[in-house]
């Protein structure tokens, strides 16, 4: 008995992330269905997709069922960059259907859907919207068994003339579907947009597609000038055993921190592929210590990047950041725009480590972080913010990330979201009073599978940037709720 399995070819999409949402891109010569509301970007896709794969020997037709003419249609997806307006009428055709569904006749557009291609000979065909068609059966009282019958020899004609298909039609969601394209589909693309606390949300997910793995569960998608891009949601994945021995008993490499005596406090250095929450009141210095982490990176040759949330670029762009950047020594995330979602996010972190070899990286800061967000995403955050660190300390980078959290003086927490478990690092600063003058001290309360200093140092923050003083002594104002101390 023969081993050999046919290959099915993959189509690139030509979708940015959506490929590895399929796991790999179309099976070549599958039946499709692009599905979900109205408004939530099927055509935007299906022109994306075919505007990227037609060619003079990959010709494509697009049937419209609509009433609207095609050039109506056009003149709207002639905005988005993938638009080749040479390709029209050479390598894609645009025909309409609307006067063969005025009776509801499926033989009378499966033949009309057969001569157009046999005429251009396709290797993709498009109908939109194919619901159309079912509706036209109900208002003709014809049963679901000629759709059924309709749906089969529509797509047996398709394979046979060897071209791959995308139906598109609008429908409310999977579970309430019992139409026989859903059982006759090799892939279905079902497409979602949600208002949330006026954040607009929109999602994508692969409820089925034959003969490979694709990423399960829902996927963010934008639509810009340039059309659709998927931001695959990042599942974190089983840490390694050399990795988990590796955080139990640190025997890597350590970066330095750029700062006079936190080294030694933090054990020798922060381990790679570290994560390190730096949590204080506002003005204590938390960026301050990122801007040194950085800079000593680039003065080892190591780049680096940050992602700062909390200010614009004019007011980050400032001092030694502000030369660091200029030099491409650090790479600056833009993170202007609002209702980002966590894994564009962390495509965007991706993508910029990758190109520029980063080993460092600053979130300034997790509350910042959180705002911009969208907000579907706030009740969720601590387990985001879990998935984010997890990829990104995976890919060895050390993770600096700041959080601001109110100085009570008898409060311990180290993060407002609960988050500090995610951390292999935590160093606190705090105000205390001494002699009637507020003082800055810091302290590492945790480094993962490292012996770290247990001392409270004052510390002062000065145009050189951050000087680290004495380990204050009899000092109890913390635990006992006084917020002074003695020297």
């Amino acid at each position: 008995m023969s081993n050999n399995k046919v290959t099915i070819r993959r189509l690139k999409t030509g979708v940015p992330g959506m490929d590895d949402l399929l796991g790999g891109g179309l099976p070549e010569y599958s039946f499709n269905l692009i599905a979900g509301q109205p408004g939530s970007g099927k055509t935007t896709l299906a022109h994306q997709i075919m505007f990227s794969l037609a060619n003079p020997d990959n010709r494509a037709l697009f049937f419209t069922v609509l009433g609207e003419p095609a050039l109506k249609m056009l003149r709207y997806q002639q905005q988005f960059s993938f638009f080749d307006i040479s390709k029209v009428d050479k390598s894609i055709r645009f025909v309409n259907l609307s006067a063969d569904l005025v009776e509801g006749d499926f033989d009378r557009v499966l033949s009309r859907i057969a001569e157009e291609v046999r005429a251009f000979a396709p290797s993709l065909v498009f109908v939109d919207s194919f619901r159309s068609v079912a509706q036209s059966a109900k208002e003709g009282n014809q049963g679901v068994s000629e759709l059924q019958q309709f749906v089969q020899q529509l797509g047996l004609q398709l394979t046979s003339w060897q071209a791959t298909t995308f139906l598109i039609g609008e429908y409310l969601s999977p579970a309430s579907e019992s139409s026989p394209v859903f059982t006759m589909a090799d892939g279905i693309l079902w497409m979602t947009q949600n208002l949330h606390h006026n954040s607009m949300i929109r999602k994508m997910q692969v409820v089925k597609i034959r003969g490979q793995s694709q990423s399960p569960g829902l996927h963010t998608f934008r639509i810009s000038e340039k059309g659709i891009q998927v931001f695959t949601r990042a599942i974190a994945k089983q840490a390694s055993a050399d990795a988990v021995a590796n955080k139990d008993g640190v025997s890597g490499e350590r970066l330095t921190m750029g700062i006079p005596f936190l080294d030694e406090m933090l054990g020798g250095g922060l381990p790679t592929g570290y994560s390190l929450l730096v949590v204080g009141p506002s003005g204590s210095g938390k960026t301050v210590l990122a801007t040194e982490f950085l800079a000593e990176g680039a003065r080892k040759g190591e780049l680096g990047v940050i992602a700062a949330f909390e200010k614009s670029p004019r007011q980050l762009l400032s001092g030694k950041l502000n030369a660091l950047v200029k030099a491409g020594q650090v790479g600056l995330l833009d993170t202007h725009d609002l209702d980002l979602s966590i894994d564009q996010t962390l495509h965007d972190l991706i993508e910029i480590i990758d190109r520029t070899g980063a080993k460092r990286l600053v979130i300034d800061s997790l509350s910042g972080f959180e705002l911009a967000l969208a907000s579907e995403f706030h009740e969720n955050f601590r387990s985001s913010l879990y998935r984010l660190v997890s990829e990104l300390t995976g890919k060895g980078v050390a993770v600096l990330m700041t959080s601001e959290l109110e100085d009570r003086y008898t409060d311990l927490r180290f993060s407002p979201f609960g988050s500090a478990f995610l951390a292999d690092a935590i160093i606190v600063q705090r105000y205390i009073e001494i002699a009637g003058q507020f003082k800055r001290v810091l302290s590492v309360v945790k480094v993962r599978g490292s012996a770290h200093s247990k001392d409270i140092r004052l510390f002062d923050i000065s145009d050189e940037g951050i000087a680290i003083g004495e380990a204050l002594s009899g000092y109890s104002g913390i635990l006992s709720g006084h917020p002074t101390a003695s020297p």
